[in-house]
């Protein structure tokens, strides 16, 4: 998304107001040191299937591994299995996290596009 002003409030209109597919590019993340010697790439957008690290946030998700279950590309968030917080109630609800908060540790692959895409992004790194 380009904005051309450097005013933060006019930043965050125009992410905020953004139509969904500009706002599905935000939910990109980084990848491993591994995978990123491995594709040539820094980051990828996030995908169900893929499996993450939470590398800040508190105490209590900080450091958790698993896989993501939804991508909410209208806020930037990822539902990560195994990531709850406790309702007034008792019950667990999924906590989403912020894909700026997250770092792929696994690819999924299973979509042709994705790996085609991914590769193609690799290729042209290398030239």
């Amino acid at each position: 998304m380009v904005t051309r002003s450097s005013k933060a409030r006019v930043q965050r209109k125009a992410q905020n107001n953004a139509p969904a597919h500009i706002k599905s590019r935000t939910t990109a993340a980084h990848l491993s040191a591994d995978l990123r010697e491995k594709h040539g790439t820094r980051s990828v957008r996030v995908c169900r299937g893929d499996t993450v690290v939470v590398i800040r946030g508190n105490a209590d998700i900080k450091g958790n591994e698993g896989r993501v279950m939804e991508v909410l590309a209208k806020d930037g968030c990822v539902i990560v299995d195994g990531i709850t917080v406790n309702q007034a109630d008792g019950t667990a609800v999924a906590r989403p996290v912020h894909a700026s908060n997250i770092v792929i540790t696994k690819l999924d692959l299973s979509d042709e596009w994705r790996a085609e895409s991914i590769a193609k992004k690799n290729k042209e790194a290398k030239q």
